[in-house]
This record gives structure tokens, C-alpha cells and sequence, in this order.
């Protein structure tokens, strides 16, 4: 465990020594931040049997050693099964692909880290779950919320293009990330008619693309099936906190209109999974949707100390959020069902070395 909880205690640290003012990000990424990108990079990208489905993700591997490119890329995702077949080609091993992965992963935190008033806040608040749950476990979901993130960041600055690009490009990882694009449309507050018109032409595109030969084995896979995801409960609460206070403190938050209602809506849909949780046969499906709602916790809880309480309290609320999420660390650590695959944490160099 020694190295999830330096993993936790190290932007917790940062945060906590942080000035009391909320900080405007530079726009070059600092010494501190691009190690903070290589460190993040290195743990998830060269971990070795860890995650929960690491033996699937080595079949997907194994199968892309005798599979053509084309017949591959049929089968769904293409963008993870073209790096799968770049890799395999270059006979670099599975530990390639999930440093690949784990980089773009790493890029789209720190680039949406950083965006935030607390960025040393936001990522101690991102380790617990979308670090070491996410990243190290959902591969694939992982690049996607990785790329999506990325385009968090053009929405912020009011680029709604780039925004679509960047979700569009994860969505060639896990075609799940398909259902952020037509927030766009209504995100932004300028030529509504027309970019309804844009955004919707993308989103039928991807979705014949992506996801219309899925449907009927999605829906067979999750629906049908009743697939239950355990600790989807919890994990779909958890972004119900983070959206009650946002939608409670909306007025004290400093934002560009796109990011306003963009984080309205997302805050509204945390809600609405609770119920979709409640009467859904399939809890994993409401799981795997609600994971790309999970920047609503960073964004949030990095806000919180400004917005909740007076400016003298703000040292006292960001240590009430790092020991929120630590206690959060301990408690999936300790009691969740199958964090004996996380643990203990093995990294693939060290274990190369003493072969």
C-alpha cells in the first residue's frame, strides 16, 4: 500500500502548503507539474499485475499478435486496437501499450489539474479513484476520460471545436465517451442553432461510427444481462456530493458561461444517476457512464475553499478535503471487494531488473 498512499501524500502535502489564495495557472507547465506528468505516467503506464481486469487487457494483447489491423479495428475501439497493433508489430510488450495509455491518461489530468484555482487540490482529490481505480483499472475508459479532460480544458477557454475533437479522439478508446458530445451544443451560450446542427451531424457520425454496430451487444452485454457492477453505489454517490454544493453554491463560482452550464449539466446528470441507478437492471452500466462524470469531484472540491466559508477558513476546508479523500483512499484500500488486485503495487521495471 506504501505506494498509493505516497501517491496520495505527495499532492496532499503540495496542497496543503499551497498559498491561501485561490492561483491562476501559467500557461507553460512548470518543472513541478511536468514531473508530477512523468511520475503519473511511470506508476500507472509501467504497473505489472495490477488492476482488476489486467488478465483481460493481456488477452486483448495476446489476440492482437495474429489478428490483421483491418479485422481488428472492426471489432470496435480502433484506436486502442491501432496502438495495440503498432506496438505488437514493434514487438514492444503489453507494457508499452499501457504506457502509451497511461501517458495521455496522465496528460489530460495534469492539463485539467492545473486549469483548477487549487490544481495540487484537485489532483490529491483525482489519486484515490480516478488515479488509482481508473487508470490503473480501466484502461481503455481511462484514455478516453484522459482525452476528454483534455477537451475540458478548450471548453474552459470557450473552444468548442477542440472540446468535440478531444472527446471525439477518446471516444476511438471506449466508445462510451460518445455521450459527452452533444453537452457541447448545450454548453455554449453563442450561435446555438448552428452549433446544435454541427455537434448533433458529429455525434449521429459517431455514433454510426463507434457505436451502432455495439448497440445490440451493449445492450445483450449490460441491460439484458443485468450486469452488476459492486461499489457502483458508492462510486455514483460520490459524485452526488461534489453536485449538490455546486448546484447550492452556483452563484460563488467563478466561471465562463460554457463552464457554467456545462458543469450544471454534469452536476444535474450526478443526480440523475442516482435514480437511473435505482431502476436500471444493469448497475455496470450506470458505472461505466457515470466514470466520465468524475472530473465533477476535482472540479468542485478545488473550488470549495473558496467558495464555502470565508477566506480565513480556507486553510481549514482543504484539509477537510484531503482528509475526506484520504479517508476515501483508506476505505477502498482496506475493505473494497477487489483491491487485492491492486495490491501489492508491483512496477514492471523493478521487476524486470530482478528477473
Amino acid at each position: 500500500m506504501l505506494t498509493y498512499w505516497l501517491l496520495f501524500l505527495v499532492p496532499a502535502w503540495l496542497a496543503l502548503a499551497a498559498p491561501t489564495r485561490a492561483q491562476q495557472p501559467g500557461k507553460r507547465w512548470s518543472a513541478q507539474w511536468m514531473l508530477a506528468w512523468l511520475l503519473l505516467t511511470c506508476i500507472v503506464g509501467w504497473r505489472h499485475e495490477v488492476g482488476g481486469d489486467w488478465v483481460q487487457y493481456m488477452a486483448h494483447y495476446d489476440e492482437a499478435l495474429t489478428t490483421p489491423l483491418a479485422l481488428a479495428m472492426s471489432k470496435g475501439d480502433p484506436g486502442y486496437k491501432l496502438l495495440l497493433w503498432a506496438v505488437t508489430n514493434l514487438d514492444w510488450g503489453v507494457y508499452a501499450v499501457n504506457l502509451a495509455c497511461g501517458a495521455v491518461f496522465s496528460a489530460g489530468l495534469v492539463a485539467f489539474c492545473r486549469q483548477q484555482p487549487r490544481p495540487w487540490l484537485a489532483l490529491t482529490v483525482a489519486i484515490p479513484y480516478t488515479v488509482i481505480v481508473l487508470g490503473m483499472g480501466y484502461t481503455r475508459q481511462g484514455v478516453a476520460l484522459g482525452f476528454a479532460m483534455l477537451g475540458l480544458v478548450s471548453l474552459k477557454q470557450g473552444r468548442l471545436l477542440p472540446f468535440v475533437a478531444w472527446v471525439a479522439l477518446g471516444a476511438t478508446f471506449h466508445k462510451s465517451a460518445v455521450l459527452l458530445v452533444p453537452l457541447a451544443a448545450l454548453a455554449t451560450p453563442r450561435n446555438r442553432w448552428w452549433t446544435a446542427v454541427w455537434v448533433g451531424a458529429t455525434t449521429v457520425a459517431l455514433y454510426q461510427t463507434l457505436l451502432a454496430d455495439s448497440v445490440d451487444t451493449l445492450v445483450a452485454g449490460y441491460i439484458d444481462a443485468g450486469y452488476q457492477s459492486e461499489g457502483a453505489a458508492v462510486r455514483v454517490l460520490m459524485n452526488v456530493l461534489p453536485a449538490m454544493l455546486l448546484l447550492w453554491r452556483r452563484k460563488h463560482f467563478n466561471w465562463t458561461v460554457p463552464e457554467r452550464n456545462f458543469w450544471t449539466m454534469a452536476a444535474v446528470l450526478a443526480l440523475l444517476s442516482v435514480v437511473w441507478l435505482l431502476v436500471s437492471p444493469s448497475s455496470t452500466a450506470v458505472d461505466r457512464l457515470a466514470l466520465y462524470l468524475i472530473p465533477l469531484q476535482l472540479y468542485v472540491f478545488s473550488r470549495l475553499p473558496d467558495v464555502l466559508g470565508k477566506r480565513s477558513d480556507a486553510k481549514l476546508m482543504v484539509r477537510a478535503v484531503v482528509g475526506y479523500y484520504a479517508l476515501v483512499e483508506a476505505v477502498w484500500l482496506l475493505f473494497a471487494t477487489h483491491a487485492y488486485a491492486w495490491l501489492p503495487y508491483q512496477f514492471y521495471p523493478w521487476i524486470w531488473l530482478w528477473e
